[in-house]
């Protein structure tokens, strides 16, 4: 019991600092990536930081599994360099005793793991693409500055020569109204002002002292100037205040599903598989019964004969009978065919998101099995040696699980193996590798046993 304590003890640290690291390096991966659709429009910081908060949801179902790999290898490595995993086998603990508490640890977390990716994540997901969208569709705030065009009031573009930054006056103010279709207005004034409604649903433009230029787009004699000593312009200001969507309406990605809400869109396109199958039997049933028809119907000695000897005037007309009735079949033969071809990739693409449910916190388990052996092999706790080999091993299972997928796709393998794909490969290494290292077997021994 104390042992199984012990080597609890020195998994904790490790875990913790390896599943961090990996989110740190996540998290900045994801502000890289998205800083500039965020910054510079004006959002609140509480947006902002829900955003984040929102997007650390898929970062912790990936970084669990590493801090698994990262922390076995530590604890295994550290205790071997010790010999103290010499010591405990010395007492008759095998490897197999020794990685029992960390096993049933890694169930707890395969569970735990199982549990958010099917109940927190989807929502996450879900909220997260929402509130992404509502932040894409804001524009940025915009400002008036000297000398400089501004078009981001749709069918307006204002240019002011000056701009007094303390008190928001523009002097020296042209306005290029496009907003009609018939006509096109130019306003100049010497002074103007600019400023949201309380609503913030428009943008008020005050102008003193200026013209209007209006000119007819049909007939460009037509032009007037209309002088005046104040103007308001009141325009929409369509999207300039971020409104967030409710989350509730619109569809769901797979990736926003629960593995419930993913089966019973397998079980509806099973449904229509099986309708779209009926209905390519009844279409192929009913147009043999016509063709058939069509051959007893002429003097010929036989169908074969008329299509492939058409010498006969009435073999001729059985023939084009024949053939009108097979091209009025497929038509509606391809279509059905088309249809039941995409739903059947659609089942499959769903049935691969289900497996993968399961197969990613599958890993906080399978790691150990790999990180455990690995650890004692290197002899070490060395920090930049287990992430080095924490790396190899994720790529290794993503690219596994990412192929398998692909595969999937391709229906080149089924649904199942391609979800699962990663952890057959990783769990294969993993149990191969703990059995080797439980039975202290080495290079040569393998070679001899493999040999023979």
């Amino acid at each position: 019991m104390l042992i199984s304590l012990y080597i609890l003890r020195l998994h904790i640290g490790p875990f913790f600092f390896g599943t961090f690291t990996v989110m740190f390096l996540f998290l900045l991966q994801f502000l890289m990536n998205n800083l500039d659709k965020l910054i510079g429009k004006g959002l609140d910081n509480a947006i902002i930081l829900q955003v984040i908060m929102l997007s650390l949801s898929w970062m912790i179902v990936l970084a669990i599994p590493m801090g698994v790999l990262f922390s076995t290898l530590m604890a295994f490595g550290s205790m071997s360099g010790a010999h103290e995993t010499t010591i405990i086998k010395s007492g008759g603990r095998s490897l197999w005793r020794m990685m029992m508490p960390i096993i049933f640890i890694g169930c707890g977390l395969f569970y735990g793991v199982y549990w958010f990716n099917d109940t927190i994540l989807p929502e996450s997901n879900h909220r997260f693409k929402i509130l992404m969208q509502d932040i894409q569709r804001k524009k940025p705030t915009f400002a008036i500055e000297s000398g400089r065009f501004v078009s981001q009031l749709e069918g307006y573009t204002i240019l002011a020569r000056k701009v007094d930054t303390a008190s928001g006056a523009m002097y020296g103010v042209t306005i290029y109204d496009n907003g009609f279709s018939t006509r096109t207005n130019v306003l100049s004034a010497d002074t103007g002002s600019i400023k949201f409604s309380s609503d913030y649903a428009r943008v008020i433009v005050t102008l003193r002292n200026g013209e209007v230029h209006q000119l007819q787009k049909q007939k460009r004699t037509d032009f007037r100037i209309m002088r005046f000593a104040k103007h308001v312009i009141s325009i929409a200001a369509r999207d300039f205040l971020f409104q967030q969507s409710n989350v509730n309406p619109g569809s769901r990605g797979d990736r926003e599903m629960s593995i419930a809400d993913m089966r019973a869109i397998v079980f509806e396109t099973d449904a229509s598989i099986n309708v779209t199958q009926k209905r390519i039997d009844t279409l192929l049933q009913d147009h043999y019964a016509e063709v058939m028809q069509a051959r007893i119907a002429g003097d010929s000695s036989g169908l074969t004969d008329a299509l492939q000897k058409p010498s006969k005037p009435n073999d001729i007309d059985i023939q084009k009978r024949v053939m009108n009735r097979l091209s009025m079949l497929l038509s509606p033969l391809e279509s059905d065919l088309f249809q039941a071809s995409e739903q059947q990739k659609k089942k499959k693409a769903y049935l691969v998101e289900i497996y993968k449910k399961y197969s990613i916190p599958c890993a906080c388990l399978v790691f150990v099995f790999i990180g455990c052996p690995l650890g004692m092999m290197s002899k070490r706790g060395n920090f930049g040696i287990s992430a080095a080999i924490s790396l190899i091993f994720y790529v290794i299972f993503w690219a596994c699980l990412i192929g398998g997928e692909k595969l999937a796709d391709r229906d080149l393998i089924s649904a199942e193996v391609g979800g699962w794909f990663g952890i057959y490969v990783t769990g294969f290494i993993g149990l191969a590798l703990t059995f080797i290292m439980n039975n202290e077997w080495s290079i040569k021994d393998i070679w001899l046993r493999f040999k023979h």
